[in-house]
């Protein structure tokens, strides 16, 4: 089987999508419909790393202690996500989970946390199955 043929399914106009699961989300103070219904999710609001705009994403995460953990998969692309070197270049973003909105610090996991992050992580695997780089796992520290 292809990686093309294991790749999620994404919308053909993902800004789109994504806009409207932000507008979604922050209506329904961190609830959404549909598919999306059940789903592990923040919005992570970074600064541009050239443009210096505020980005705002929706991303899968899980709970890490006190913590959230999140992949930089980008669905299995070649490249990491933009939001990713955003937060190389300016690590503190403001994070939007169910009603609750607060700043965060990212780092990028080291390879000792790594696997103790994959076992939360139930997704890493099939999406680092998806590409030849290694998938940073950021870790977002509440400040």
């Amino acid at each position: 089987m292809s990686s093309d043929a294991r790749r999620p399914q994404i919308p053909t106009d993902m800004k789109a999508f994504n806009d409207k699961l932000i507008a979604e989300f922050r209506a329904n103070h961190g609830k959404l419909s549909g598919r999306m219904a059940n789903s592990q999710i923040l919005l992570l609001t970074t600064t541009g790393s050239r443009s210096g705009a505020q980005r705002t994403t929706v991303i899968g995460y899980r709970p890490y202690g006190e913590n959230l953990a999140v992949i930089a998969s980008n669905n299995g692309a070649e490249k990491s996500p933009s939001w990713f070197f955003n937060l190389l270049a300016n690590p503190v973003a403001t994070v939007e989970v169910g009603p609750n909105k607060f700043q965060v610090r990212a780092r990028v996991s080291g390879p000792e946390e790594r696997p103790r992050l994959g076992a939360i992580i139930d997704y890493l695997e099939q999406q680092q199955a998806l590409t030849s780089r290694q998938i940073p796992v950021v870790v977002l520290e509440r400040l």
